[in-house]
């Protein structure tokens, strides 16, 4: 099915049908596919056309979604923007991705270098003859840039093919179909919110709520007057809303469930989620290269809260050793992925895709494993892996137990160097609103849940754990205060 002409369809079956909505605009499936047509006609006149490339610097609104399929009806490609990039990260990625165009908000800063079109401009009425779609599934759609703490980010090279294959498997693991309505809360500059809340609903038939900025104390009150029937968020999401206060209540009758990814969550915060609210949680996994999700835990039949579910339908999953061997059911090894969901490469990087993606199977660097039902456990990352006298060490199994704490509301662990054992396991925890962090009962259940090589040699209480723009935890500004306090302390010393 084509993207390119996925408005044409919603308009021709079902013309009077939602679409798309946000607070300011409410558009049905002929008032979407009119306005398609509009920027699609206003992007050719500024000279965009196919393979070019359309940078989206927006928050989350209808101007969004309706300038994904202009360009795709263009056969141009879009790169979305985190609107709170600095300057200097969004001329790097307008460079590296040669941008022809940005769009901004009408408070959005333009770019030198690059003609930018402030979204109050877009057109919004179709004059003229129509633009016959572009039709190739090879064709390039969207350039998602990865978040960079690893470093500089890269261009992550979709094509349709890869976001048609993905919103058809979440179509068929998601049960979505013509009567659901999806409330878009995670932000459009990433791949998640896309795919998941957008694409895969609207190839469904179903429609899109897209919510204002996110905020726990406001969040129940739009579920409750917008009535959507799934949405997907982070753990952070989950994590604030299952600290409200006991006497905040919930309308929650709408929804047949949620979808938990981008990040780990632990079994005890979907158990307490789920028995406060009364739906369920369905937490998966994947990343951008991968167009999003790889593994979900089925919708109907066993959902084993702790594991991410099993594999899309069309997907496979491997665990395998460093030379790329299978190891044993149970036996943690790095995660590769194959299916027709996998990156064509990173833009502009050969040496960095042929290391990603090696015969077909992409290498997520995760660690974890797959159980005798194919069920896959995440352990963490491979690069913040601790080895302690040459034990391994993943610090998601800490963080779990640490948050299970009733007092604790986010967790955060890595390793520090140590003269003896090379590394040693460093706790960082976030207290809940109005609670206060006990160290020893931390430690304590450490010591009955852990064994010793694994507990932390220290706890530091913050005011909140570092999160990137998609909400996953940021260690890199608690490794470098680590580092500053270390050195700090020797040049005090005699």
């Amino acid at each position: 099915m084509k993207l390119s002409t996925l408005p044409d369809r919603r308009a021709e079956h079902d013309p009077h049908a939602p679409a798309v909505a946000d607070a300011r605009h409410t558009l049905s499936n002929t008032q979407l596919h009119d306005r398609v047509r509009a920027a699609a006609q206003h992007l050719c006149d500024l000279g965009i056309g196919v393979g070019d490339v359309v940078a989206v610097a927006l928050r989350n609104r209808v101007e969004f979604v309706v300038l994904l399929f202009a360009a795709w009806r263009l056969g141009a490609a879009v790169t979305p923007v985190n609107p709170s990039l600095t300057d200097d990260e969004v001329r790097r990625q307008l460079v590296d991705s040669a941008a022809r165009l940005l769009v901004i908000d009408d408070d959005g800063t333009p770019a030198a270098g690059v003609p930018t079109l402030s979204v109050a401009r877009l057109a919004s009425s179709p004059v003229g003859t129509d633009h016959v779609p572009h039709d190739d599934p090879a064709a390039l759609a969207l350039l998602i840039y990865t978040s960079g703490t690893t470093g500089t980010p890269k261009g992550v090279m979709l094509d349709h093919a890869n976001l048609d294959a993905m919103a058809q498997m979440g179509r068929q693991a998601l049960q979505v179909g013509p009567v659901d309505r999806c409330l878009l809360i995670l932000p459009l500059f990433h791949v998640n919110g896309i795919v998941v809340s957008v694409i895969t609903p609207l190839l469904s038939g179903a429609s899109v709520v897209i919510a204002d900025r996110f905020t726990p104390e406001t969040f129940f009150e739009v579920i409750a007057r917008k009535r959507p029937t799934f949405f997907s968020a982070v753990p952070t999401i989950y994590t604030m809303l299952a600290a409200l206060p006991d006497d905040v209540t919930a309308d929650t009758s709408s929804l047949r469930f949620a979808i938990c990814g981008a990040a780990p969550a632990s079994a005890e915060l979907l158990n307490r989620f789920e028995t406060r609210y009364g739906f369920p949680v369905i937490e998966g996994y994947g990343l951008s290269e991968g167009t999003c999700a790889s593994t979900i835990n089925p919708i109907d039949g066993s959902r084993r809260v702790g594991t991410v579910g099993k594999p899309f339908p069309g997907q496979r999953i491997r665990i395998v050793d460093a030379h790329g061997h299978d190891v044993p059911t149970g036996d943690d090894g790095e995660i590769i992925i194959a299916g027709p969901n996998v990156m064509r490469g990173y833009l502009g990087r050969p040496e960095d895709t042929a290391r990603t993606v090696v015969d077909g199977w992409l290498h997520t660097g995760d660690i974890g494993h797959l159980d005798a039902d194919g069920y896959l456990t995440l352990a963490g990352r491979s690069k913040d892996m601790i080895i302690r006298g040459g034990e391994n060490i993943y610090p998601r199994e800490i963080e779990d137990v640490l948050s299970s704490d009733p007092d604790v509301l986010d967790a955060a662990v890595l390793g520090a160097p140590d003269d003896k054992w090379g590394e040693v396991v460093v706790a960082y925890v976030a207290p809940r609103a109005g609670a206060t962090i006990d160290i020893n009962a931390l430690q304590a259940r450490c010591a009955l849940n852990l064994a010793g090589y694994k507990r932390p040699t220290e706890i530091l209480i913050v005011d909140a754990i570092p999160k990137n723009p998609v909400g996953k935890t940021d260690k890199a500004p608690l490794r470098a205060a680590r580092i500053a306090a270390t050195e700090n302390t020797e040049k005090a010393m005699p």
